[in-house]
């Protein structure tokens, strides 16, 4: 194959299409818009499922390894009410199929198994035009430009590839989720700890709630979840997002509220989007997309495993048709659209979380999940 692969953005899921493609032989560039690896927090824990997250990792050849990134125990949780009382305890028995790893430790995995060169960092793309006879030029904000053979759009919600094959764009979900860490837990934040327990827990209420994991070393990393306006924190300060979030939390056990007041982390805002349901594009040569720039979802633990599946898939039917490229853009958008129209055709696991009947509508649903599994 001659046609060299370029990717644009060095998530999880490019990551992984590059890997298989450079374990193929197929040469593959990867543009990302950040300085470098560390530029900042990579997100929490990441439970890697063996129907998708785990094959793809198989097929880049790395599947030890990540067994060597599983933090223990990580598979328990639980769900509180608004006054710390617990109503669902989950311990993780050794027995389950979905083992929690660090976001931030697994692309460091992925980014280790490639060779320095293939991952170009501060090469943020302004913009894309499409030349035809299956070239693209990629255009940086520092001015620079490069043509594509074929090109692969996996930056993401707000990827720069897409509008070159769509005209969808994120839509607001009614959901902002606020993001906070306590450093130390188990010393500093002693009663904190206790209530979150050994890995993930719940506090929900009807159109709010906190989703705390527990991180290496005794972190806790908090997501607040807050059915608001799409700019209700805008123009707003670090202090004054935490003040109107707490209020919000007035009345709550003040080991819960404490994730938000004793935080050793300024907030992180992040409005949650979605693209249409059943997203699609017609077959453009030379051009794809993978991850959330293909079909973006409010986050609910399937992400970033489809967005690694996506990658191998790709890569696997590039591999397979490495003389007529088309075919494997085809084959992999085919099933892709089909996978993706399925998995976002369930229930809105928001209205589960915090809707009306939270927090008692997410206990059935974890109790089903575990009836099923």
């Amino acid at each position: 194959m001659n046609t060299a692969i370029t990717v644009v953005g060095a998530g999880l899921g490019g990551l992984v299409l590059a890997r298989v493609l450079h374990t193929h032989g197929i040469p593959v560039t990867v543009y990302e818009a950040e300085a470098s690896a560390g530029a900042r927090t990579q997100g929490g824990l990441l439970d890697i499922h063996p129907w998708n997250g785990q094959p793809a990792l198989e097929a880049a050849g790395l599947i030890e390894k990540f067994r060597g990134l599983v933090l223990p125990g990580r598979e328990s949780y639980r769900v509180l009410d608004r006054t710390g009382t617990v109503l669902l305890d989950r311990p993780d028995d050794g027995t389950g199929e979905r083992p929690e790893v660090s976001r931030g430790e697994l692309r460091q995995m992925l980014l280790d198994s490639l060779p320095d060169g293939i991952v170009h960092w501060g090469r943020k793309v302004s913009g894309v035009q499409a030349l035809g006879e299956s070239r693209n030029e990629l255009r940086f904000t520092d001015g620079a430009a490069v043509v594509t053979g074929v090109l692969v759009g996996a930056d993401g919600a707000w990827s720069r590839v897409r509008p070159v094959l769509s005209d969808a764009t994120p839509q607001y979900v009614g959901v902002t989720s606020v993001e906070y860490f306590l450093f130390d837990a188990d010393t500093r934040h002693r009663a904190t700890a206790e209530a979150v327990g050994a890995g993930s827990m719940f506090a929900l209420a009807p159109g709010k709630g906190f989703l705390v994991y527990r991180e290496r070393g005794g972190t806790l990393h908090t997501y607040v979840q807050l059915a608001a306006p799409q700019d209700w924190l805008a123009d707003t300060d670090g202090a004054a997002v935490s003040a109107r979030i707490v209020a919000e939390f007035d009345g709550w056990a003040p080991e819960l509220t404490a994730l938000i007041t004793d935080s050793d982390t300024t907030p992180a805002i992040r409005p949650l989007y979605t693209l249409p349901v059943g997203h699609r594009w017609a077959r453009m040569p030379g051009v794809t997309l993978i991850g959330d720039a293909a079909h973006l979802a409010p986050p609910n633990g399937e992400g970033a495993n489809t967005a690694m599946q996506d990658g191998a898939e790709l890569g696997q039917a590039i591999a397979a048709h490495p003389d007529d490229i088309e075919a494997a853009l085809a084959e992999y958008e085919q099933a892709m659209f089909s996978r993706a129209a399925a998995e976002a055709g369930g229930e809105d696991i928001y209205d589960v979380m915090i809707g009306d009947g939270a927090p008692h509508s997410w206990i059935a649903m974890m109790n089903v999940a575990e009836q099923a599994s």
